[in-house]
């Protein structure tokens, strides 16, 4: 189907969670329904169906329902799928924003998955090639799931723009957010670089 010309579809990714009504991701996608946005949502799988083949097959079943240019929106564990599955489907999309990407090569916090549950079920290693499409990975200064320092070698690695947000947790509810504003102006600016022909993002601290 012919894509171009038309508005981008944001292709919303979650983590490790189940529906939350509060959650940001759920909130931007009735913002963006309710402006008649195209717009579609990976199903959340929460933390019972660990197989990261399978999510990667549901980025790609979306991916391929979209009929206007693609912009990921991920979050968490959700950024570790995209980087999985532009490894396994290289396309050249819209761009993606990737917010507080975990650090899975180091011990989470209790009532997360550990290490030989994520090496079981395909999530390690971390894909770090540089990803095939532009990308902005929003940081935190303080998230429980990855020190700040990690997220910036993730992010040079992935050659995506870093934008520092502070101290901002993991970017949950939890940590207040509900509402994330950010995230509209973050997808319009990956807007505008794939309207201006842009199709990577280069390193910057």
């Amino acid at each position: 189907m012919n894509r171009t010309g038309k508005a981008p579809t944001v292709v919303i990714v979650p983590g490790l969670r189940d529906h939350v009504e509060q959650h940001w991701q759920t909130r931007l996608e009735a913002h963006l329904r309710a402006q008649n946005r195209p717009v579609l949502a990976v199903p959340p799988m929460g933390r019972a169906e660990l197989d990261c083949a399978s999510r990667i097959e549901a980025i790609e079943k979306a991916v391929e329902a979209a009929d206007s240019p693609v912009i990921v929106v991920a979050h968490s564990a959700g950024c570790i799928m995209v980087a999985h599955w532009a490894r396994r489907y290289p396309r050249a999309i819209g761009g993606a924003l990737l917010a507080a990407p975990p650090d899975f090569e180091t011990p989470m916090p209790e009532g997360y998955p550990d290490l030989d549950a994520l090496g079981a079920n395909g999530w390690l290693p971390v894909p770090r090639e540089p990803l095939p499409f532009a990308s902005i990975v929003a940081a935190s200064r303080n998230d429980p799931l990855a020190r700040y320092q990690r997220v910036v070698e993730i992010a040079r690695e992935w050659r995506s723009e870093l934008v520092d947000f502070g101290n901002v947790g993991h970017l949950n509810p939890a940590s207040g957010f509900g509402e994330w504003p950010a995230a509209v102006g973050l997808i319009e600016s990956l807007a505008r670089r794939r309207a201006a022909g842009a199709t990577t993002a280069l390193w910057h601290a």
